[in-house]
C-alpha cells in the first residue's frame, strides 16, 4: 500500500512502540510523580547513553593506579600447592597415616570416600631468592624471578567443583550470568588502544575451562566489554579478513551505514546494547589491521622465542605468554590466559602427581618466568600486574579413587590454596599468610576470592565499591552486592 506524500503512515510509530518504550513512557508519566519514579528517572539518566558516546574510550581511575594492565594466568583444574609452593614437611613425617578426625568433621570431598590418609609432598623443595622462599624442584625457572613475586598461600573459596569455583573467581558469582573480571576492568577504565580490544583471551591446553566461555563473558554488562578470544593458529580472530571481492573502502562504507542506523535507533530508544554494537563494528574494522600484526610471533627474534620456548603457529602456554606481552605493550588492558590440564586426581598417568604435574610444570615454568623477565627488561613490569593460579587447591590427603593406588593424586580442596602476583604495585619476594602444619586449613591471614578481586581492582585504581552497574534492581559489583570485600594491604608494595 502506498500513501500520498502528505499523509503520515502510522505503522512505523506503532512498530517502535515496543514493551520497552511503552514502559518507558509510563515511567515518564504517572510514575514520575512518585518518589520511586523520580529515583528511577535519575538512575536512568546517569546510565543513559548518547549517540556520540564511545564505551571503550579511556576513563580515569578512581584514584592513582599502580598498574595499567593485567595478565591473568589461570591454570584450569588447579595445580597442587603442596607440590609447588606451600612446603609442608609434616606431611612427609606422617605420610600414609589416617587424616586426624578433627579435619574431617563435616567435610565434603568431590571424590574421596571413607577415611583418607595423609600424602607426603611428591617433589623436593629448596629455598631460593633473597627472601628464601620455599619452592619445588618442578619450578627451576620460577626461582629466577622469585624476588618479583608475592606468593599467597592462604587463598580460600567456598566452591569445591571446577565450574562454580572458576565462575566465582572470574565473575564474582558461582552461577552463570555475571560479568567477568576483564569485562569489569574494561567497563571501568576503557581501553588504551583504539585498534585492539580492552579484554583479550588466549586458550591453551586443548580445552576451554570447565565453566566454558562464560568466564570471559560480559554478563549483564554491554557486550562490547566481553573478552575477545584469539586463536594461536590460522586467523587470530575468525572472519578478521574481508570476504573475497570486498574492498576495504566498501567495508568502511558498510560499517558507516550500519552505524548511522544504529545511532538513529540509539537516539530514539536509548538502548545501551545498540551503543555497544556500534562500538563493536568500529573495533572489528580497526582490528582487521591491528590483530594480525599483534599476534604475529614471527616478528619476534629467535632469542626471544627460545627464551619463552615459543613456536609460532602452535597453541601453547609459551605462545600465549609471549602474545600477552605483545598485547599489553600495544595497550590491551586485560589479557586472560587459560591453560587446561591441571586437575591432578591420580586416576591415571594423565592426571597424577608423578607424570602429569611435572609435564604441565615444564610447559608452564619457562614461559611464565620469561614473561616476567621480559616485562622487566622492557620497563613494563611496574605497570603490568601478573596473576597466577587455579580455582582452588588440592587436599593434603590422597584421593585413591575407587581404591586405586597405582597412581598418586589429590582431591579438590577449597579451604586453602596458593596463588601469586607480581609487578604492578605488588610486594615482591614475600609470602603472605600461613597454613597449618598439614596445609589443610589457614592458620593466619586468609584471603577470600572477593578480597583478591578487590585488591586487583585497587591496584588498577578502582574502588570495588564504586565500580557498579545497575541490573535487575541491584547495583551489581564484581565483589558482590554485600560490600564486605577488603583490599589486602599486606600484598601491596
Amino acid at each position: 500500500m502506498h500513501l500520498p506524500h502528505d499523509q503520515i503512515d502510522p505503522r512505523p510509530g506503532l512498530a517502535a512502540q515496543t514493551r520497552r518504550t511503552f514502559l518507558g513512557s509510563i515511567a515518564g508519566g504517572a510514575a514520575a510523580f512518585s518518589l520511586g519514579g523520580i529515583a528511577l528517572g535519575e538512575m536512568l539518566a546517569k546510565n543513559a547513553p548518547t549517540a556520540d558516546a564511545d564505551p571503550l574510550a579511556p576513563r580515569p581511575p578512581h584514584f592513582a593506579a599502580r598498574a595499567k594492565h593485567v595478565i591473568y594466568i589461570h591454570l584450569a583444574g588447579s595445580p597442587s600447592q603442596l607440590e609447588l609452593l606451600d612446603y609442608k614437611p609434616k606431611l612427609a613425617e606422617f605420610h600414609g597415616t589416617p587424616c586426624p578426625d578433627e579435619y574431617l568433621k563435616g567435610e565434603k570431598f568431590a571424590f574421596i570416600k571413607g577415611h583418607p590418609t595423609l600424602l607426603a609432598p611428591q617433589h623436593r623443595f629448596q629455598r631460593a631468592g633473597r627472601a628464601g622462599l620455599w619452592t619445588s624442584d618442578l619450578l627451576p625457572n620460577f626461582r629466577t624471578i622469585e624476588d618479583e613475586v608475592c606468593v599467597i598461600n592462604t587463598m580460600t573459596t567456598d566452591q569445591f567443583n571446577h565450574a562454580p569455583a572458576q565462575l566465582l573467581l572470574h565473575t564474582g558469582e558461582s552461577r552463570f550470568g555475571a560479568a567477568s573480571f576483564g569485562s569489569w576492568v574494561g567497563y571501568g577504565l576503557g581501553c588504551d588502544t583504539r585498534d585492539l580490544p580492552a579484554f583479550v583471551v588466549l586458550v591453551s591446553g586443548d580445552k576451554t575451562p570447565d565453566a566454558g566461555k562464560s568466564v570471559w563473558g560480559s554478563g549483564f554488562l554491554p557486550s562490547v566489554y566481553q573478552g575477545v578470544q584469539c586463536r594461536a593458529s590460522g586467523d587470530p580472530v575468525l572472519y578478521v579478513k574481508d570476504p573475497e571481492g570486498m574492498l576495504r573502502e566498501t567495508r568502511r562504507a558498510t560499517i558507516d551505514a550500519i552505524a548511522d542506523l544504529g545511532r538513529a535507533g540509539l537516539a530514539r530508544h536509548g538502548d545501551r546494547e545498540t551503543e555497544a554494537r556500534i562500538a563493536q563494528y568500529e573495533l572489528a574494522y580497526r582490528m582487521q589491521m591491528a590483530v594480525p600484526e599483534a599476534m604475529d610471533l614471527t616478528r619476534e627474534s629467535q632469542t626471544t622465542l627460545e627464551e619463552y620456548g615459543a613456536s609460532p603457529g602452535t597453541p601453547s602456554l609459551a605462545n600465549s605468554c609471549l602474545l600477552a606481552r605483545r598485547l599489553v605493550e600495544r595497550g590491551v588492558r586485560f589479557v586472560q590466559l587459560y591453560d587446561w590440564g591441571w586437575d591432578g586426581h591420580g586416576t591415571n598417568p594423565s592426571d597424577d602427581l608423578l607424570h602429569q604435574l611435572p609435564k604441565k610444570c615444564r610447559e608452564m615454568d619457562q614461559p611464565v618466568a620469561a614473561l616476567i623477565r621480559d616485562l622487566r627488561r622492557r620497563g613494563l613490569l611496574d605497570e603490568t600486574l601478573i596473576v597466577w593460579g587455579g580455582e582452588f587447591g588440592r587436599t593434603p590427603v590422597a584421593e585413591f579413587r575407587d581404591g586405586n593406588k597405582n597412581f598418586l593424586g589429590r582431591d579438590h580442596h577449597p579451604h586453602a590454596f596458593t596463588m601469586w602476583m607480581a609487578g604492578g604495585g605488588v610486594r615482591g619476594g614475600t609470602v603472605y599468610g600461613e597454613t597449618d602444619e598439614l596445609g589443610y586449613r589457614i592458620a593466619r591471614d586468609p584471603v577470600r576470592v572477593k578480597d583478591l578481586q578487590a585488591t586487583i581492582l585497587h591496584l588498577l585504581g578502582l574502588d570495588h565499591l564504586r565500580l557498579g552497574y545497575m541490573h535487575a534492581g541491584l547495583n551489581h559489583r564484581l565483589t558482590g552486592v554485600q560490600g564486605d570485600a577488603k583490599v589486602v594491604r599486606g600484598l601491596l608494595a
